[in-house]
């Protein structure tokens, strides 16, 4: 008897948070498309931390949100506290992060999927990709179903070939004791795909009956939320929300671990995988940080539908008599019941150095890729990375140019060209350090960066584009009104700058530069400001940010100039760097491993120094002018 055969334009594998951006993206661009997961009750899952955003990650959760993503929709939906962080620093490291109703997040987004045009969700298990001469052809599921397509999209997450440990116990199941996907891997190995063996790690769940939060320091969300989406209204997410608890390991929490290293597998060897660097375990900290007498632990609750509470700050792969014994030394914490063990998670991914700028396979023609499948970390960094390859896959098929957003451009150009240019032994986190531009790319102007580029792909409509145009011309007709509106040295502003112990002045001033007053700001002109205009909080927010900061806005301006002109160069696919008399050995090597699509990509491979990067320039001009090296 025949197995079943159907035909989509693209296919999707997975649908957590990098797969169900691809599969809208793909949709919403009039691509027949099917979604594949191991569970449909898995779908949008946060099998880690109950969160979205956070430092830098708020970033990419804006930044999707203005080209057209659903997360940022999604989360202020579902939402259950809010808080914007490093506010008392400067705009260019604030950072939303809101704790999510975990249950409620997933159900939401399983709705959204499901009443999607275009969209079919199918759960099944995809064990093989099916390659016809360098071209995707589709997927083959564990029942040998065939599912044909013009491109595939892999956001299998941590599932591939997953394994949970937590001291000697070991099970192959994916994350919550889900699933795991087992025969996928052998596929990609089988058509030259590298893979590697990544591992995360998550903390204990525990009962928030048997915490004592007389022990600890509430933390409350803000009292004005802003929300994710540039679309919500903000008025529709000002709403009670509930308590986070902050507490503290110490020297017994510490004797504990240093006591049981022995039995802890991510140091006897069991554990193969690399771990994030970033997000270490509790036994990682306490090893690498022998003077720190004390680790932050955030107790955060999982949703309103449940007892269940995150310990932040505490993720290990100790055993389940050790974890008990740690925990019960923490403030608050002493008669803990566990809900479900901490654990660490080891799963397959690729060398994302395989990848394009657009996250296609460079080997195979219509296979693309997003999400931790990409050796990332974090529900951000993945939904970023699956909305791109799902629009790139559409692209393809619609004979458009591939999608790519440059480091000047977006954090998800910085995460990106990170993936696709420079060697990751580890999983990758998205930081502001890693942003050379990170006053540009404020969280606060995702829309007014990246709206038009949402509009010109297809996936912000017109009106919520004339929107973002309107805003743009009310930020510039009142940042025009400040630098042209003075004011005197009266009695009423010498009084209103006592007040805020800013000197007075001797002659007239404008706004503009009140403004820039290091101890003033916008909104603290009002009073002496007769004829300010009403206009929304985050339009005014721009106001003041535009004329406070204009000095280095315009210098970081001035340096992406430069970094265009490396990047505007661009290099041959094709070309062979043996050739470039004078390149070092080593960059030779690097340079025809990676074919980098630019001069701008070139420079930040490891391995090719700033004098290999003049090498090539000089040969590039030679070419230019027609003359051989």
């Amino acid at each position: 008897m025949p197995n079943l055969e159907e035909t989509y334009d693209i296919v999707v594998v997975g649908a957590g948070h990098a797969g169900c951006e691809a599969a809208l993206a793909c949709a919403r661009l009039g691509m027949e498309t099917i979604v594949f997961t191991v569970s449909v009750d898995s779908i949008a899952l946060m099998p880690c931390n109950p969160n979205i955003g956070g430092s830098s990650k708020g970033h990419l959760v804006r930044e999707l949100d203005a080209l057209g993503g659903e997360m940022g929709r999604n989360i202020d939906k579902t939402f259950i506290q809010s808080k914007m962080l490093n506010e008392s620093k400067g705009p260019a490291v604030h950072s939303l992060r809101a704790q999510a109703d975990k249950q409620d997040y997933s159900r939401q987004m399983r709705r959204t999927l499901e009443n999607t045009d275009h969209l079919t969700v199918r759960q099944a298990e995809v064990t093989e990709i099916m390659v016809e001469d360098h071209q995707i052809a589709g997927v083959r599921t564990f029942s040998g179903a065939v599912y044909r397509a013009k491109a595939v999209v892999l956001c299998t997450g941590t599932y591939l070939k997953a394994r949970c440990i937590y001291g000697d116990v070991s099970n192959y199941t994916g994350p919550n004791g889900l699933q795991a996907a087992n025969h996928l891997t052998d596929s990609l190995i089988a058509n030259g795909i590298e893979m590697f063996r990544f591992k995360t790690g998550t903390p204990a769940r525990v009962d928030k009956r048997s915490i004592d939060f007389s022990k600890m320091e509430e933390q409350f969300g803000d009292e004005r939320v802003v929300p994710f989406s540039f679309s919500t209204d903000p008025e529709s997410v000002q709403k009670e929300q509930v308590s986070c608890w902050l507490t503290y390991t110490n020297e017994n929490t510490h004797e504990i671990i240093r006591g049981n290293l022995d039995r802890s597998p991510l140091f006897s060897g069991a554990i193969e995988g690399t771990g994030p660097r970033y997000c270490p375990s509790i036994e990682d900290k306490v090893v690498k940080f022998p003077d720190k007498n004390r680790h932050q632990v955030f107790v955060e609750p999982e949703g309103l539908y449940t007892n269940e509470m995150y310990l932040g700050g505490m993720s290990s792969s100790l055993p389940e008599d050790v974890q008990y014994a740690m925990y019960r030394t923490v403030p608050g914490l002493e008669n803990v019941k566990v809900v479900r063990n901490a654990y660490a998670i080891e799963y397959d991914c690729i060398n994302s150095l395989q990848l394009k700028p657009s996250l296609e396979f460079k080997a195979i023609r219509g296979l693309f890729s997003g999400g931790q499948f990409n050796g990332s970390s974090g529900y951000e960094e993945a939904a970023v990375q699956g909305f791109m390859a799902g629009v790139n896959a559409a692209m393809e098929i619609l004979g458009r140019e591939p999608f790519v957003l440059d480091r000047s451009q977006a954090y998800i150009g910085v995460l990106i060209d990170d993936l696709v240019t420079k060697e990751n032994h580890e999983p990758y986190r998205m930081m502001t350090s890693r942003a050379e531009y990170r006053l540009l790319l404020r969280q606060d102007n995702a829309d007014l960066r990246l709206r038009a580029i949402g509009h010109e792909i297809g996936l912000v409509d017109d009106a919520t584009y004339e929107k973002t145009l309107q805003k743009e011309r009310d930020i510039a007709a009142e940042v025009e009104r400040l630098e042209s509106t003075n004011v005197g040295a009266n009695a009423r502003v010498q009084d209103f700058l006592e007040r805020y112990g800013s000197t007075p002045l001797k002659t007239g001033a404008t706004m503009a530069e009140l403004v820039r007053r290091p101890e003033l700001n916008y909104f603290m002109l009002t009073e002496i400001d007769p004829n300010r205009p009403e206009l929304p909080e985050d339009t005014a927010k721009q106001v003041d940010i535009n004329i406070k900061y204009e000095g280095y806005l315009r210098r970081q301006q001035q340096q992406v100039a430069q970094f265009k002109k490396l990047e505007s160069k661009k290099l041959s696919p094709d070309f062979d760097y043996s050739t470039v008399g004078s390149l070092r050995r080593e960059a030779v090597q690097k340079l025809n491993q990676h074919k980098p699509a630019s001069i701008g990509q070139a420079s930040r491979i490891s391995g090719v120094s700033p004098a290999d990067i003049s090498v090539l320039l000089v040969h590039l001009e030679q070419m230019r002018h027609g003359k051989n090296d």
